[in-house]
């Protein structure tokens, strides 16, 4: 890896455990990972380990190890019957507890990816993949789908082009496990801010404060939001992009479809864009 300018390697573990039929969690595998985030250590290469144990501290010990899967990770709704909506908004209050978690979100194709099993879909909206890059906090993030799935939505690819992976801050605005959750966090070293929003089955308004602003400052947010016919199941990949100004007194007001969610950019704003973009209106 060294040789050919790698500098990151994610490892995976599908199925049984070779030499012996090993298991995950036991002994010989735990001796695994360590050895493998040891060997990356020694080669300064960063390491992410899917089908692994739990977090247990370990990435204190070797910073290089940068996040686990160590759960039921978004690949599950491609070759199973999936994840329930609301699975996404029970991670962050029982696996997230335990360190970052690699859950490779940022699928755009939600129906029709695989003519093996023409009814899988995701269980998500398009808007939801792009909120998972907030709520689900992994300092090593992937664009987990096709280039073509991509270049088919520059539009909304621009959000994961933004997105932040690591914080100098965060703000749990509202949250509710097994229902809902949304959240602020400010990019490391920088003055912009994302929001993540997702619900689960049922749709809501997510009322989001942004008082966690500067106060005194403009701020530019560009909202990816469901489209208000977009649903999990049957329209899953409509959306719409807003752009409004917004300050520290603003409270967004967004509706989330079924199993849907919203992603929210906010950095300052120019004066060009002060004097071109409407003002958010705020919610009392």
């Amino acid at each position: 890896m060294n040789q050919f300018g790698y500098t990151a390697v994610m490892t995976g573990y599908v199925g049984k455990i070779i030499p012996r039929g090993e298991h995950h969690d036991g002994q010989w595998m735990v001796d695994h990972y360590i050895r493998v985030a040891q060997k990356a250590a020694d080669h300064t290469t960063m390491v992410d380990m899917h089908e692994s144990v739990r977090p247990t501290g370990l990435q204190r010990t070797y910073p290089n190890w940068i996040a686990n899967e160590a759960g039921r990770g978004n690949e599950y709704n491609a070759f199973s019957i999936g994840s329930l909506p609301e699975h996404e908004t029970i991670l962050p209050f029982t696996r997230l507890m335990g360190g970052p978690m690699d859950y490779t979100p940022g699928i755009f194709k939600m129906k029709g990816f695989t003519a093996c099993a023409p009814d899988r879909q995701m269980h998500s909206t398009l808007a939801k993949q792009l909120a998972l890059y907030v709520t689900m906090y992994s300092p090593l993030q992937m664009a987990a789908d096709l280039p073509e799935n991509y270049a088919a939505k520059m539009d909304a690819f621009q959000f994961i082009k933004d997105v932040a992976t690591d914080w100098d801050e965060t703000n749990i605005l509202e949250a509710e496990p097994g229902d809902y959750i949304s959240i602020a966090r400010k990019e490391k070293g920088a003055a912009n801010w994302f929001i993540g929003a997702i619900t689960d089955e049922n749709s809501r308004v997510a009322l989001l404060p942004l008082n966690f602003l500067d106060k005194g400052k403009k701020y530019v947010a560009t909202i990816y939001k469901d489209v208000a016919t977009a649903d999990w199941h049957n329209n899953p990949e409509a959306y719409v992009i807003e752009q409004f100004i917004v300050d520290n007194i603003s409270k967004l007001s967004i509706i989330l479809a079924n199993g849907g969610g919203a992603a929210i950019s906010i950095k300052p704003a120019t004066l060009s864009q002060v004097n071109n973009l409407k003002k958010y209106n705020a919610v009392k």
